[in-house]
């Protein structure tokens, strides 16, 4: 059995996910990710975190694409099972994902489907392969947004999937409470990444907007979310259980 504790993270090859691995990685916990198609991204990650004394390993997989899980998770317990003697292992976070910044009488049915199925079908869905997987004691992180509880125009299919992950989340959290396991979700203000084209870094008027609504009056960015989810993940944090934990700066109080 391995004694250091074993992340499952999904989306960790830039921005927010990136910041995520590397903290848990700080944590000591080893670090398995996926990524959708940036394999050097990926790799200069797992540098990142095998340089901080853990184990790091990448998948390639689209989390909006339900039928990739099986063939994933096969490879995935087949990884564990080699490198650690058991296929299981000990949080998952949920952060693959991506945005349509559209106005609602804009917004596509495609559009719309492809929201539900990386924010809401996918995370539902690849939980229920994963949970049996999951140690007793474990915990699942879902990331959500700020966006669930304030509104900004042209965000609706994204925020409304979220939306969802919340709900679906304090369920969880009570159907997994029996195995002790704590399932919580970290909602991000807005964050200057690549995310949706990159609007929130490269939209000066976006950024300058966001930071006169923020208490602490900037935008965020990606080491302000890392920190929160590693925390989530530690003993300290294991009464925590069931809860929406916004790291938006204290945006529109």
């Amino acid at each position: 059995m391995s004694i250091n504790k074993i992340a499952l993270l999904t989306g960790g090859s830039r921005g927010l996910g990136r910041d995520m691995a590397i903290n848990l990685s700080k944590k000591g916990i080893d670090v398995i990710f996926t990524y959708h198609t940036n394999e050097a991204a990926a790799n200069e990650v797992i540098s990142e975190i095998e340089q901080n004394g853990q184990k790091a390993k990448a998948f390639q997989l689209d989390t909006s694409n339900v039928g990739q899980f099986d063939a994933f998770f096969t490879n995935l317990s087949a990884y564990l099972t080699s490198t650690y003697g058991s296929p299981n292992f000990d949080f998952l976070i949920n952060n693959a994902g991506t945005g349509v910044y559209k106005p609602f009488l804009e917004t596509t049915e495609e559009q719309f489907d492809s929201m539900v199925n990386i924010h809401f079908k996918g995370v539902y869905f690849l939980s229920q392969k994963a949970v049996p997987l999951l140690n007793d004691g474990g915990r699942i992180v879902n990331i959500s947004s700020g966006l669930t509880r304030f509104s900004f125009p042209n965000s609706s299919a994204y925020a409304s999937a979220k939306g969802a992950v919340e709900v679906f989340s304090r369920y969880l959290a009570k159907e997994l409470g029996h195995r002790k396991i704590a399932v919580n979700v970290v909602a991000p203000g807005a964050v200057g990444t690549d995310f949706g084209g990159g609007e929130n870094k490269n939209n000066e008027q976006k950024v300058k907007a966001v930071a006169s609504f923020t208490a602490l009056g900037r935008m965020g960015k990606p080491k302000d979310i890392g920190g929160i989810v590693a925390f989530l993940c530690t003993d300290d944090a294991k009464w925590i259980n069931g809860q929406r934990i916004e790291a938006s700066g204290g945006i529109m109080l």
